[in-house]
């Protein structure tokens, strides 16, 4: 990836990596809260603004792997889909059920909850290749 050339751009494209890999860090310890989203969020603003934070990340042994899944079109696993459709599910049901009392804007949740749930399920599923004996 290219890391883009306006210096503005790269300050703020590096703020908004460590702010979404902070998210991402905050995802590992309550699991209400989506850790590969924020993971792919920063690696695209790394890769558009430092090399260096961009390699870091690839080597990462929390995050890394996904990054390196991501970039290989290798999608990710059943396990992984699982958890972030029932992440969303989950979060979704509570914000619609018990949060908002706004019809418009409770439909509109759910479309959207629905919306993420077809596109984390339409993406590839990576394949786990067995250890050898």
């Amino acid at each position: 990836m290219t890391v883009v050339k306006s210096r503005a751009l790269r300050i703020l494209f590096r703020i908004l990596g460590i702010f979404f890999l902070g998210l991402a860090f905050v995802g590992i310890a309550i699991p209400l809260i989506p850790t590969v989203g924020p993971v792919l969020l920063a690696a695209y603003f790394f890769s558009k603004s430092s090399e260096r934070f961009d390699q870091w990340l690839l080597e990462n042994r929390l995050f890394g792997g996904i990054v390196r899944d991501w970039r290989a079109g290798l999608g990710f696993t059943v396990r992984a889909k699982s958890i972030a459709i029932g992440a969303i599910i989950m979060t979704f049901t509570i914000s619609v059920v018990f949060i908002i009392d706004i019809t418009v804007i409770r439909v509109g949740l759910i479309a959207l909850a629905i919306a993420l749930v077809v596109y984390i399920a339409q993406l590839p599923t990576k394949r786990l290749v067995p250890a050898a004996a």
